[in-house]
């Protein structure tokens, strides 16, 4: 079990560490990362979002117990991180948040998907597909409201709720979910040519946007935030599936359901988290290393996670 996870986790490694490398020797300058950044974070991801969400069967077992179990857990994660943060290291109250999003948002799709799949099997994808159908829009949902409230603190209601409109509709993450609900209720398909071009900008956003994060890794080393990223692994690693297994289990959610949301919430923050925090120019240090530090702790967490669940 442990090399099946090493198989999966190595290659992303590599891809961060050949932008991690590439940047450091020179041959990529930062404004060059900061291209690539723009380009997976403001147009591939989003198209990958909007595809996923356009072509997924939202019919196949959404258990609203799943739903309670995992995203209960992501925002009480959300809140201790914040909590923990503020109260804990004194930070202002946006980077805060930007923190608490590193434990809000598991890598549901690039690890999560691939360690489930290996563990038990393509059939027992589904309950992971219905946490990724709405998974971006509720993490990218809570973060922003909450980011937009301490931003607008002291300001009158009706600013605050423009202010989180704002935040939401000029997201192109949260863009390009809505578009592909919208595409998916219509059950609207796009043509061939146009199709076949959206899939090779996707087949660029993953490896594109974790090659963009070693690059970024250079900027943003984790001396004097070790604690944070600590507190994030564990929040992320250990306390997200410890509630989803104790919610799961006083739910009785059925076993597949049981394993896909446990294992799901067991994943290090995703590349998201980042993206998050770079948005706001948050706690983007804290953000970049706990994604790549708590991935790689990840090996061993998950492996027991998956020695647990049998």
């Amino acid at each position: 079990m442990l090399q099946t996870l090493i198989d999966v986790i190595l290659p992303v490694f590599l891809v961060i560490g050949s932008g991690y490398a590439a940047t450091r020797a020179g041959y990529l300058s930062f404004a060059n990362i900061d291209g690539i950044m723009k380009f997976t974070q403001g147009f591939a991801i989003p198209c990958l979002l909007f595809s996923a969400i356009a072509n997924l069967d939202l019919q196949t077992s959404f258990d609203p117990r799943l739903l309670v179990s995992y995203y209960t857990g992501s925002a009480i994660c959300f809140g201790l991180g914040i909590l923990g943060a503020r109260v804990l290291f004194k930070r202002d109250w946006e980077d805060s948040v930007a923190i608490g999003f590193c434990g809000l948002f598991s890598n549901s799709v690039l690890l999560g998907l691939p360690i489930t799949e290996r563990a038990y099997g393509p059939d027992s994808l589904v309950g992971n597909f219905a946490i990724i159908a709405m998974h971006s829009a509720f993490c990218y949902a809570l973060g922003i409201t909450t980011m937009e409230a301490v931003r607008n603190r002291g300001k009158s209601g009706r600013s605050l709720l423009l202010a989180v409109f704002k935040g939401m509709f000029s997201n192109t993450l949260v863009l390009g979910i809505m578009l592909g609900f919208l595409f998916n209720l219509n059950d609207w398909t796009l043509p061939g040519a146009i199709d076949d071009a959206l899939s090779l900008i996707i087949a660029a956003a993953l490896p594109g946007a974790l090659f963009a994060l070693g690059g970024v890794l250079v900027q943003y080393r984790p001396e004097g935030d070790l604690r944070a990223i600590a507190m994030v692994c564990v929040i992320a690693l250990l306390i997200h599936p410890a509630i989803t297994w104790s919610l799961g289990k006083t739910l009785s959610l059925p076993d597949d359901l049981f394993r896909s949301g446990v294992l799901t919430a067991a994943m290090a923050p995703g590349f998201n988290a980042y993206i998050f925090a770079n948005t706001y120019g948050r706690a983007r240090r804290v953000a970049a290393s706990s994604v790549l530090i708590a991935t790689g702790v990840s090996i061993l967490t998950v492996w027991g996670w998956l020695t647990v669940l049998g």
